[in-house]
């Protein structure tokens, strides 16, 4: 059995009374001592990083949606949320 991931190889090679779960066995034991699972794993849910022009946009209307809130809470038309329980 070879895998090969990210110039990470491992290989197993059936010796002559050896089973074939065995074999598995000692695989699975080489790709986890590798650390070839927790990589692949990491890169699963990859997001791509936002650009600062997007990033500063957002944190405008994110200031904007503030002021306009924290207007509102002092006029009296919205209720205060205080902080959330986790």
């Amino acid at each position: 059995m070879l895998m090969t991931t990210m110039a990470t190889n491992v290989e197993v090679e059936k010796n002559n009374n050896e089973s074939s779960a065995n074999v598995i066995r000692r695989f699975t034991k080489r790709v986890q001592g590798a650390g070839i699972i927790p990589k692949i794993r990491s890169g699963r849910y990859y997001a791509r990083i936002k650009s600062q022009n997007v990033q500063r946009t957002s944190k405008l209307k994110k200031l904007v949606k503030r002021e306009v809130y924290e207007k509102l809470v002092k006029l009296g038309k919205v209720q205060e949320v205080k902080g959330r329980r986790r």
